[in-house]
């Protein structure tokens, strides 16, 4: 199969671009290598990709006259491609632009493809609001920029399926953590501040918040599943995590127990956004996809911290 990851150079887009690579697939991956974390980060991830036989294309999705460079015998596409996070320094038009504007520009060229079996959106469960320990059926209340325009995102994937233009679903991921993780992130930072001595700046409030933290290869399992399942899971929205949920306080300790020393901590006022819990509520995942995620939460930021070492240690 020859198949289209869009955010190809990013945490999870990478990981899912190289899996393929793994399964035998022709990856093309696309990827506008913005600014908002460190690009060199991207590039790492990217020449990851490369190493394993994919193909890298720097191309932003809102620039309509680049879709012309695309290959048009498209199977599959995965779109993880999207301006994340909450952050205060991301305008609501960086969110509007690239995970609205940017998803229809990308929806109108695959209504071209002749060969595409399905059109997997990735969204978040950012989009169910404050508390996300929901069944997908749910009415959504997304308190951010990124929700509200995830969930945009989504919808406009998910019309094309109802109108029976082409088929799609859309997978809401639950707080991934693991390799590759952005470095501002909660893990990846954590591991950081552990092995600099530095404190840990944790927003107010946050140490008893919930969270479904999700080994990023249970969810290539879950994302990948898709794949001979067009029928099945045609206009699906489908919640894609861990059902294990865990502190942020629990988090701290996995990775002080595996770096083996204590990380200060340096509270900082609270950011509005924020979720308060997230729980995956996969039974429809586990019905449609078989899905059954494994991997423990220690085991997670082993693997994460093992990748820290080996890619950020100076020798």
């Amino acid at each position: 199969m020859r198949i289209l990851v869009t955010g190809a150079a990013g945490f999870i887009g990478s990981h899912t671009a190289e899996r393929l690579l793994e399964m035998g697939h022709e990856v093309i991956g696309v990827d506008n290598f913005s600014e908002y974390y460190d690009v060199s980060l991207k590039r790492m991830n990217a020449d990851a990709v490369k190493e394993k036989g994919g193909q890298i294309l720097e191309f932003d999705l809102r620039d309509i006259e680049g879709y012309k460079n695309l290959p048009s015998d498209i199977d599959y596409i995965f779109h993880y491609a999207a301006q994340p996070g909450i952050s205060a320094s991301s305008s609501f038009e960086d969110y509007l632009t690239n995970n609205v504007f940017a998803t229809k520009n990308l929806i109108d060229w695959a209504l071209g493809l002749e060969n595409l079996k399905m059109f997997v959106n990735i969204g978040t469960s950012s989009i169910y609001g404050l508390e996300a320990t929901f069944p997908e059926d749910v009415a959504p209340k997304p308190a951010s920029f990124y929700g509200v325009t995830k969930l945009a995102a989504e919808q406009l994937v998910l019309q094309k399926s109802r109108e029976k233009q082409m088929k799609a679903c859309s997978l809401r991921l639950y707080s991934v953590i693991g390799p590759r993780e952005r470095p501002e992130k909660m893990y990846t930072k954590l591991i950081a501040c552990g092995l600099d001595s530095k404190p840990f700046p944790l927003f107010e409030g946050s140490k008893e918040h919930l969270r479904s933290f999700t080994y990023v290869g249970d969810i290539v399992d879950g994302v990948v599943s898709i794949m001979g399942k067009e029928s099945l899971v045609d206009g699906e929205v489908i919640n894609i995590g861990t059902e294990a949920e865990h502190t942020t306080a629990e988090g701290i300790e996995a990775v002080e127990q595996v770096l083996g020393k204590s990380i200060d901590i340096n509270t900082i006022p609270k950011r509005a956004g924020d979720q308060l819990r997230t729980k995956a509520n996969i039974d429809k995942a586990r019905q449609l996809l078989n899905y059954n995620p494994q991997t423990s939460l220690i085991d997670s930021v082993r693997s994460q911290v093992d990748w820290y070492k080996k890619n950020f240690l100076k020798a």
